[in-house]
């Protein structure tokens, strides 16, 4: 009985010894009031009028689709993802 309850005292110790070396996630950056990201790229909650404002007319445009309205506009280096008329994801072309 004493082995089995110093195999569970040890295991319990691996346990909280493995969790001490957690890593923390910065999110300062998260939250930029820029219009435009690190990239050069615009970010979420921009709208549309605001990126093409900033960015020019896209090269491309596609209808939006589904519910809600998924729409994208196509630039030179980046592609923008609109939700009605709000940026939820931009990416960089490769």
């Amino acid at each position: 009985m004493a082995k089995f309850s110093a195999t569970i005292i040890i295991a319990l110790m691996l346990g909280f010894a493995a969790n001490a070396g957690a890593q923390n996630l910065d999110m300062s950056r998260s939250n930029q009031a820029a219009s435009f990201d690190a990239a050069g790229k615009p970010t979420r909650g921009m709208t549309q009028a605001s990126v093409e404002a900033t960015y020019g007319t896209p090269q491309s445009t596609r209808q939006a689709v589904g519910d809600p309205p998924i729409s994208r506009w196509e630039y030179a280096g980046f592609v923008v993802f609109f939700e009605f008329d709000k940026v939820i994801h931009s990416v960089s072309k490769t």
